[in-house]
């Protein structure tokens, strides 16, 4: 017999050996074939007893020889004289641990009965062969190369890990952990290895599946876009628990609508969508439809069934599928792909939540995985549910995102006037939030003497509230610059108006906070006079390509109350670029506000670029692809009025100056080639300039400007604001200013910083529907005054005409 187990025990005394009750020696029992394990007593070479748990094992080698393995144990000094008996017989027979061992070729030598249970081969198929041999199913060429390690470096493993399919199982697969340790002689000499193996397959799937949870609740829901959801869930499934996942959702979640309550009824089912699908393979072959495409299963179909039903299903094998007939006829190209790819198991779960069914998810395998088992079912049940809730917040937010869109779209300008003060562009850009749409606006309002006002705000919060509390702001912006308020005035304005907005609690939360730039340009002086609360500084970029921020006080935001705002005014040369925006756009991902100015200062070195060019550039020029905060952009290209389209006369405080007045415009309206307007226009200057002499101070001045439309603007020194009033009949003053409305396309006053006012009126050029522009005439204006009762005294004071107080057509 080869090998130190056939020699005598170290320690015995040789041919001392003791015999047993039955008379046997350790040599008649290291022949038995079969083996033995007892008590064995020796005396060791100074004489003592030493009591030894023995166990003989039969061995064969590789070349088919056979040899024996004595494992020992001295029990004499311990009164567990019976555990290591018990210990080789359970590491021997015990049923779920497979043990075996491999000579240094690993070849196995030696295996027991739980081993051969465990992989489904018998002994005698075993011995002699490798483990590739006997189970190629396995992770074998791991497996051997971590003995060899053990067997070259004597380092033993515990708990190695791997999976694979034994031959007991072939369409299954297994997870095991093996413990391997290297077998040597007296000397040291590696004899082989002995590993250790228990199935421990379920606690694996419970890993996996728990691990999978995991990965649900931190993937699925990242963002609030049901397609993306959907996809999600898809992407989870595959390839842990399917090899080809598909989601088809209702149109109505699609478009954020509300499903009905309860399962799908059959007309419902015609809208069912492809919201998302996915496969081990790349190019996604088994897809019979594309996402976004209507799904068109047949009625048959277990999806159409498990929505009608509200209930998942489990078909462990489809060949075995009472119903695959039916819908097979109904839909022969879907039957067609699934005996194609060898589509042999299926799961369907609804897509369900808060009582609501908004789809149904399918699971197909076609991989050696085995068919699916009612703990697949499960939990596959469990990802839909975690997806269906995000599926249907998505689908919630889509509802209010896009009546928030429509809400702040009608609020926004349509389209920004066309002025002769700027050229002007904008763009409206919602971030990448949550609930995404905001309170962030901008707009170009036109104002008298043709100034224009440029306004950007930021409301504070997402949602519809903070688009209808943006729409109030705007609306009361439009209004205060209406007014013709310088902008330090309006902003202060708007603080008291939010800071009522704040203690608003009935309708929902109040204004939290907002900014505002409001900036007022006249292209007369090229003055552009501009104030903010709290909001970014702009950007003025001269026409030579030098951008600069304008120093301006910041001013606190809206809603604080009791700060003063402060203006700064500043000459910009014409074609001169004025940069408005919201903090959007200069804020990203690791940038500051000092690093986005700088950023947006260098994106501004081509100002010549058309505008609306420019305002893609600048948007698609962000560091990220999707704002963290809503964006909103102005850019305005600033123009000056020539100076031969402006003529300012001043007048002393007398009679006279009427005739003057009346008589220097209508030269100019000859000047400029617009005679047709004469007739209105004297009208005009004679009730302006009449009304300054008789109820306000000097200095008085007349300015005309020939723009879009005529402009005409008489300025005093008086703060008294002209009002229209109702005049009797037996008045002989009170009609003047109903007179210059009705020959007006506008009118009114503003106030100048120095003290005094401005009264303007404007003339469109060219009215619509008329040949020969303007009021017909100073007979129009006769006609009007017989009209409204003027008296002969009221028409000689206004028109300075001698005699009845009527001129003839065409008089000077």
């Amino acid at each position: 017999m080869p090998g130190t187990a056939s020699d005598p025990l170290p320690g015995a005394a040789s041919g001392h050996a003791a015999e047993t009750a039955g008379g046997s020696t350790l040599t008649d029992r290291l022949r038995a074939p079969e083996g033995w394990g007892g008590m064995h007593a020796v005396r060791h070479r100074d004489g003592h007893r030493l009591d030894l748990e023995i166990r003989i094992l039969p061995l064969r080698a590789a070349d088919g020889r056979p040899f024996r393995l004595l494992l020992a144990a001295d029990t004499t000094r311990t009164p567990w004289s019976g555990a290591g008996r018990s210990l080789l017989d359970g590491i021997a027979a015990m049923a779920p641990v497979g043990v075996a061992i491999m000579n240094t070729d690993l070849r196995y030598v030696w295996m027991n009965e739980a081993l051969e249970r465990m992989g489904g081969i018998p002994r005698e198929r075993r011995i002699g062969r490798t483990l590739a041999e006997v189970q190629p199913g396995l992770a074998v060429q791991a497996v051997e190369a971590e003995m060899r390690r053990v067997l070259e470096s004597g380092e033993p493993t515990v708990g190695y890990e791997y999976l694979g399919r034994p031959q007991s199982d072939p369409q299954r697969e297994h997870a095991y952990t093996t413990s391997f340790f290297r077998l040597e002689d007296d000397a040291g000499a590696p004899l082989g290895v002995c590993y250790m193996v228990l199935d421990i397959t379920e606690s694996y799937r419970a890993r996996q599946k728990l691990a999978l949870l995991n990965r649900a609740s931190e993937r699925i829901g990242s963002t609030l876009d049901v397609l993306r959801t959907a996809q999600e869930l898809a992407e989870l499934a595959v390839p842990e628990l399917a090899d080809f996942v598909t989601v088809d959702l209702l149109d109505s979640v699609l478009t954020g609508d509300e499903p009905k309550p309860g399962p799908v009824d059959t007309a419902a089912l015609a809208s069912l969508r492809r919201a998302a699908q996915q496969s081990v393979r790349d190019d996604i072959p088994e897809a019979v439809v594309e996402v976004g495409r209507p799904s068109g299963y047949p009625h048959a179909s277990h999806v159409v069934l498990s929505l009608l039903s509200g209930t998942s299903s489990l078909i462990q094998s489809l060949d075995a599928d009472p119903e695959e007939s039916a819908w097979a006829a109904e839909d022969p190209a879907r039957a067609g792909m699934m005996r194609r790819h060898g589509f042999h198991t299926l799961m369907v779960v609804p897509v369900r939540a808060r009582g609501i069914f908004l789809g149904a998810a399918a699971f197909y395998r076609w991989q050696h995985k085995g068919p699916f088992q009612p703990d697949d079912l499960l939990l596959a049940e469990e990802f839909v549910t975690r997806a269906a809730v995000s599926i249907d917040n998505a689908r919630r937010y889509t509802r209010e995102h896009a009546a928030a869109l429509t809400l702040q779209r009608s609020l926004l300008p349509h389209e920004l006037p066309a002025l002769s003060a700027v050229e002007a562009a904008g763009r409206y850009l919602p971030a990448d939030t949550g609930v995404s749409i905001g309170g962030d606006w901008y707009d170009v309002i036109p104002l008298s003497g043709a100034r224009v006002g440029l306004v950007v705000g930021d409301v504070v919060g997402h949602g519809i509230h903070a688009a209808a509390t943006m729409g109030r702001v705007r609306a009361s912006v439009q209004t205060l610059a209406d007014m013709d308020l310088a902008p330090d005035e309006v902003l202060g304005r708007l603080d008291d108006m939010a800071g009522r907005i704040a203690d608003e609690k009935a309708d929902g939360p109040g204004l939290t906070g907002a900014t505002c730039l409001y900036a007022i340009y006249d292209p007369v002086s090229r003055m552009c006079t501009m104030a903010r609360a709290g909001h970014p500084p702009p950007i003025a970029v001269s026409p030579a390509g030098a951008a600069r921020v304008v120093d301006l006080p910041a001013g606190p935001p809206l809603g604080m109350g009791g700060m003063p705002f402060e203006a700064t005014s500043l000459t910009v040369p014409e074609d001169s670029l004025l940069v408005f925006y919201t903090n959007g756009l200069i804020l990203g991902q690791g940038l500051d506000t000092h690093q986005g100015l700088a950023r947006l200062q260098v994106s501004l070195s081509m100002p010549e670029a058309p505008l609306e060019e420019l305002c893609e550039a600048l948007v698609n020029g962000m560091p990220i692809n999707r704002p963290i905060d809503d964006v909103a952009l102005l850019l305005a290209r600033t123009r000056a009025l020539r100076r031969e389209n402006v003529v300012t006369w001043d007048f002393p405080a007398r009679p006279a100056s009427v005739r003057q007045a009346r008589g220097r415009a209508a030269r100019q309206l000859a000047d400029w080639g617009l005679d047709h307007l004469t007739a209105g226009t004297e009208l005009v200057v004679s009730e302006l300039v009449t009304n300054a002499v008789t109820h306000a101070a000097e200095p008085i001045s007349l300015r005309m400007i020939r723009d879009d439309s005529l402009i005409c603007e008489v300025s005093d020194g008086s703060s008294t604001s002209p009002h229209l009033r109702h005049a009797r009949t037996t008045d002989e003053g009170g009609r003047g200013l109903f007179l210059v409305s009705q020959c007006t396309q506008r009118w009114g006053t503003r106030y100048d910083p120095g003290g005094g006012k401005t009264t303007w009126t404007e003339q469109p050029l060219r009215p619509e529907g008329t040949e020969h522009p303007g009021p017909g005439g100073f007979g129009a204006f006769a006609d009007l005054a017989d009209a409204v009762g003027m008296t002969e005294g009221e028409a000689l004071r206004n028109g300075d005409v001698p005699g009845n107080g009527r001129r003839p057509p065409g008089a000077g």
